[in-house]
């Protein structure tokens, strides 16, 4: 199965636009194990346009053309692919339908430019865009499927769930296989020097591929042809097995995704406390579907009278201590705990820079407690880095200390191993 890309565009080749949109084309065909082959960039330029989407078509299963479907002039795709593919443009009847509708539900009257969206290339397929007004379009040339979307992210979307939808309809299925471990705390050259020096012989059967991709550090593991199935799941587990409870889960798994699982399946609760995190923990766990049923409550107490206010935190050991310390932190959750009336807690506490470091305390400096009211653990880390990533790294290291709480894992993980040692 081959497949390209062809993204359009000046703002794109300008620089004016970042492209996103192909990732998100071939990490949603990644998931049916279809491999993008090669992605080409072009800008409004018919000719050229023209030129590439000829050679893309000779060679190709399957192409898709991103970009170009609005209403204005520069907005090309529609006019090229009938010219490659020997059609007549005419006023497609769904189209206009779609045009129609999208305008009548926002009070807006349907002028000449918009029309320009519905002429698309004669017995085309539509692909509904439930977003924008122009939809995408499917054509068949030769032994080639071209699928036609929309440049704008929010539209392109959910387009992608109904191109898989009609790729299964069309029984395009590749022989590859990609299994996604998502892990965290544990680095690439960490994880790779660990599979050279554990397992000995690695079959070439299995293409071993790694993707940073901060909080998070994804290993795939590919397979061209499926009879190699049953060693590929072999070799997972033995990397599984290796990683330990470095591994969070396969495909889209996170951290805030497991440890509400982890949680629910308990039927218990978790409440934040944070200050050098601002408050990212809560939202990496309010962003996922449902978390309210296990995280009803957090706080962010960022001054050291905040702390005292709202969380009776003690003045003496403020003082005596400073706000950066195990002491304050431990304070910090189990009076959370208490206050929020939940059964889990993680609590966060440290100096993200670029200031405010001392010679005793210097900026990277956090201390981590978690646990319940039975058992609190607390740990010192030293991540001296950009105060973004400081701050995504800590609210990750959160989320893994207390998904390893509740799961019992005994190992420490490798960041706490390798600061130990320090």
């Amino acid at each position: 199965m081959h497949i390209e890309l062809l993204l359009t565009g000046n703002e794109i080749m300008s620089g004016d636009t970042i492209d996103s949109n192909s990732s998100r084309i071939a990490h949603q065909l990644a998931r049916l194990g279809l491999i993008v082959k090669r992605k080409v960039t072009v800008g409004d330029d018919p000719n050229l346009l023209e030129n590439e989407l000829e050679e893309m078509i000779s060679r190709s299963n399957l192409v898709i053309m991103n970009g170009g479907l609005g209403p204005t002039v520069d907005d090309l795709t529609a006019e090229v692919v009938a010219s490659v593919a020997n059609l007549k443009l005419v006023e497609h009847p769904q189209a206009i339908q779609h045009l129609n509708d999208w305008c009548s539900k926002r009070n807006l009257a349907v002028n000449s430019a918009n029309y320009k969206q519905a002429m698309l290339p004669e017995n085309c397929d539509i692909l509904p865009n439930s977003i924008g007004s122009a939809v995408g379009f499917i054509v068949q040339i030769g032994k080639c499927t071209l699928m036609c979307t929309p440049g704008v992210p929010g539209e392109l979307i959910p387009m992608l769930d109904v191109i898989v939808e009609r790729l299964n309809d069309k029984n395009i299925f590749s022989e590859s296989k990609i299994l996604r471990l998502q892990t965290f705390g544990i680095g690439e050259s960490t994880a790779q020097q660990l599979i050279n020096d554990k397992i000995k012989f690695w079959p070439s059967e299995i293409c071993l591929g790694f993707r940073a991709s901060l909080p998070q550090l994804e290993i795939k593991l590919t397979i061209s042809d499926k009879k190699h199935l049953s060693t590929l799941l072999e070799y997972k587990e033995k990397v599984c097995g290796l990683l330990g409870a470095h591994v969070i889960g396969e495909g889209e798994a996170s951290l805030a995704q497991e440890v509400l699982k982890l949680l629910a399946e308990k039927k218990a609760t978790l409440t934040t406390v944070e200050s050098c995190t601002g408050g990212l923990i809560a939202s990496m766990l309010t962003k996922e579907s449902g978390a309210s049923k296990s995280y009803q409550s957090g706080l962010v107490v960022y001054s050291n009278e905040m702390k005292t206010q709202l969380l009776n935190v003690s003045k003496d050991t403020l003082e005596l201590e400073g706000a950066v310390s195990e002491p304050v932190v431990i304070e910090m959750a189990r009076n959370a705990l208490s206050l929020c009336s939940a059964d889990y807690v993680i609590a966060v506490t440290g100096v993200a820079g670029p200031a405010g470091g001392t010679k005793e305390k210097p900026v990277g400096t956090v201390w981590l407690c978690w646990g319940n009211l039975q058992e609190l653990k607390s740990c010192c880390l030293f991540w001296p880095l950009e105060r973004t990533l400081f701050q995504t790294l800590v609210s990750a290291a959160g989320l893994d200390l207390i998904r390893r709480h509740i799961s019992n894992y005994d190992p420490l993980p490798h960041y706490l191993i390798k600061k130990a040692r320090a």
